[in-house]
């Protein structure tokens, strides 16, 4: 099983370290992480997401809540959240095959609304944001050209409407 946390945090230094190794510590999984500070210079937001059966993904909900920084945590479900992840693939711009052109690569680029952010004689680099699904499909479809680097942000999400959301006085 899956589960996306979403964490506010003291923007104190060390919290990304205090976070970070309390999974360590534990032996508890991290298949994604992203963290940025919020519109409150004093709170930075993680997005989370870790793997482990039931009884695990509990255990890492109750430790993080525990932590002397942590002032809110939240499941994120699928339903209830906005989810995205932002993917930058650089790609050699040789022609493979006569079908698979670099005109091929544009029309897959804009089928997912990517967008070509860099180009250089030899390669182009690609932004693609979505949620993971989309990206992995991105790359699926792009396989029979030569990638040369690839770089994701890893998944950053925030829980729909406005019945959750946490104000703190200034």
């Amino acid at each position: 099983m899956r589960k996306v946390l979403s964490i506010l945090v003291e923007n104190t230094s060390g919290v990304l370290s205090h976070v970070s190794g309390l999974f360590s510590r534990r032996g508890y999984n991290i298949d994604s992480f992203s963290a940025g500070v919020t519109s409150d210079p004093r709170f930075t937001r993680m997005t989370i997401v870790t793997s482990g059966d039931e009884q695990i993904l509990e255990q890492i909900e109750k430790q993080v809540a525990k932590l002397e920084d942590v002032v809110d945590i939240r499941i994120l479900e699928p339903e209830a959240s906005v989810r995205r992840e932002l993917m930058l693939v650089k790609v050699k711009k040789a022609i493979l095959h006569e079908r698979h052109s670099v005109f091929s690569l544009a029309e897959e680029i804009a089928n997912f609304h990517g967008k070509v952010v860099d180009e250089t004689p030899d390669s182009l680099v690609v932004e693609v944001t979505g949620n993971t699904d989309k990206l992995d499909s991105f790359l699926q479809n792009i396989a029979d050209y030569e990638i040369l680097q690839l770089a994701r942000t890893g998944l950053t999400a925030l829980s729909r409407g406005s019945e959750d959301v946490v104000t703190f006085e200034t």
